[in-house]
């Protein structure tokens, strides 16, 4: 690069350099001011590798350290630049490079040792003296990038009735596209989460975005324990969405939390294909997997989701009959009561009043023990049902992708035939070839694209399934846990109340009322214990003390926690 047509001020010969703004433009020699911020921090640019000249005595490392490297390779420093005397004649008169060096060795060898001194403190510096402003790529390199998080935690749950409930959170991340980091009191109806959702299963096709539980649950609207498990379900989805890289970096996540009054998808996404397409996709083989994982886990998910399915209405068919068990008791019940009002002998007439009271309450104990058996493990099952199903659609979704891929591939494959064709032909046209070429490209970038995308969602399901599995399992032990521990807890209450009757019945006369069922001769000795076998310290022919917290430590312990990301 020729810099001899740059005006060349004598006041002011460092301002006017070329160089200045190199960061060793200006060598820390005595006898030259600093003119420009560069100039300060200029002694620690100096190249202090040592370097010999051709004639082998050392000095070269003051050529180079004069030299510096432009566009077009190695310059000379002006002299003005360098404090160096000049002709007059401007920059148009400077001497040739060889001249200069001449120049430069005879000013060495009248200075002498005194020159060396300085340059000689200068290879001393320690290179730490530079600037960390010039070392920002290796400053970078060592740097982690910022481990992002979103977090949301549901403080409370409004219901009217059995309207939309509004479930009230609180917001905590540190990733950029939010406003804030911190986000208090949020208020979204099941509806909106419904929506979000739904979106989120639609543009996420490398996630398995968990079902949405319900916004009620069997153990009754406006129950203590309907409103627990309500917000357990809820943020246990939220967790689960919010500690998923892939889940919480969608745009929608965003507008679900710093939407002011409602929310609603902004970007609407489809399934890849619905309806009858999908159907028909779905009678066809898989197309070859290369992943066998994959490619043997929607057989099993299918089976799940079916054997969920099935056993979850079975249940709700247990529990329909448990319920009606409990009303034909309570109304026997009732009728025993009734009967005592006729009954003349008073031992039986206070049986009959007893144990109407007795079997009623019993009616009363197995229409909750239904409750509890659906809340326990029927509304589980369902949910898992729905979770599989969509797990299940998500694989389904993958296939497509991979039918796709090889649909491109094969559109490919035949517009070079084409082209090929076109080439081989005798006469082409100009029209044709580009109208070829095009074709080409475009189908080669859309397989590249539907090739990136199949490797990425391959590696995420690959990953999610890991996770799904175990966690899943987990889930349903803890459900099976709990009703066992319900069920358990019924039987022993509805023992309890059927052995608080039996005084009343044997006291029916001196004889012993019904306990001789019918036998001839009376026992000499009664034998038979009269206490109840279910005591504050278990039951009678069990060693193990019961625990007083079993019930309540069956419902806390339905939810546990979240996995974290990447444990699974």
């Amino acid at each position: 690069m020729d810099y001899s047509s740059l005006p060349n001020d004598p006041d002011h010969p460092v301002g006017t350099s070329p160089w200045q703004s190199s960061p060793r433009a200006n060598q820390h020699e005595e006898g030259i001011a600093p003119s420009s911020p560069l100039a300060k921090h200029s002694t620690a640019y100096v190249d202090t590798s040592p370097q010999q000249s051709e004639d082998g005595s050392g000095h070269g490392q003051l050529d180079d350290a004069t030299t510096l490297g432009g566009e077009d390779g190695p310059q000379p420093i002006p002299d003005r630049a360098r404090g160096l005397p000049s002709n007059g004649e401007g920059v148009q008169g400077q001497q040739p490079y060889h001249q200069q060096s001449q120049y430069r060795q005879q000013q060495r060898q009248q200075q002498g040792t005194p020159y060396q001194q300085p340059h000689q403190q200068q290879q001393q510096q320690p290179r730490s003296a530079v600037p960390s402003r010039y070392h920002t790529s290796g400053v970078r390199s060592n740097q982690r990038l910022p481990q992002y998080k979103l977090q949301a935690k549901i403080t409370g749950l409004e219901r009217t009735g059995r309207k939309d409930p509004v479930l009230r959170f609180d917001v905590h991340t540190n990733l950029p596209k939010f406003r804030t980091t911190q986000f208090r009191d949020v208020g979204r109806t099941h509806s909106e989460f419904a929506k979000l959702a739904d979106h989120l299963i639609s543009a996420n096709p490398e996630a398995f975005v968990p079902a949405l539980p319900p916004s009620l649950t069997s153990a009754g609207v406006g129950t203590a324990e309907d409103e627990t498990r309500v917000k357990a379900s809820m943020q246990r989805w939220l967790n689960y969405v919010c500690s998923n890289e892939v889940l919480m970096r969608d745009e929608e996540m965003v507008f679900f939390v710093e939407s002011d009054s409602g929310y609603s998808p902004v970007i609407r996404m489809k399934q890849p294909a619905t309806g009858v397409r999908r159907k028909m996709i779905k009678q066809f083989a898989p197309p070859p997997d290369d992943t066998p994982e994959l490619h043997d886990a929607r057989p099993i998910v299918k089976q799940f989701y079916l054997g969920t399915m099935e056993t979850g209405q079975k249940v709700d068919k247990v529990v329909k009959c448990r319920r009606s068990l409990g009303l034909a008791e309570s109304d026997l019940g009732v009728k025993l009561n009734q009967m005592h009002v006729q009954e003349t002998h008073p031992g039986l007439a206070s049986a009959y009043r007893k144990l109407g009271k007795i079997i009623q309450t019993t009616g009363d104990y197995h229409a909750a023990q239904g409750t509890a058996e659906a809340t326990t493990l029927g509304d589980p099952l369902n949910y898992h049902s729905s979770d599989a199903f969509i797990v299940k659609e998500t694989l389904t979704n993958r296939h497509i992708l991979l039918r796709d891929l090889l649909s491109a591939q094969q559109a490919t494959r035949s517009k070079l035939a084409a082209a090929d064709r076109l080439k081989a032909s005798s006469s082409v046209r100009r029209e044709k070839v580009d109208e070829a070429i095009s074709a080409l490209d475009e189908a080669r970038s859309h397989e590249t694209y539907l090739g990136n995308k199949t490797q990425r969602v391959t590696a995420n399901l690959l990953h999610e399934k890991r996770r799904w599995f175990p966690r899943t399992a987990a889930d349903l032990r803890t459900s099976i846990r709990e009703y066992v521990l319900r069920e358990i807890e019924a039987e022993r209450r509805t023992l309890a109340t059927l052995e608080s009757v039996r005084p009343d019945v044997r006291n029916i006369d001196a004889t012993g009322g019904l306990s001789r069922l019918g036998r001839e001769a009376h026992p000499p000795i009664r034998r038979t214990s009269m206490a109840s076998s279910q005591g504050p310290r278990g039951d009678a022919w069990s060693g193990v003390p019961r625990r007083p917290d079993a019930l309540d430590r069956s419902i806390g312990g339905s939810f546990p926690p979240v996995p974290e990301e990447g444990t699974g």
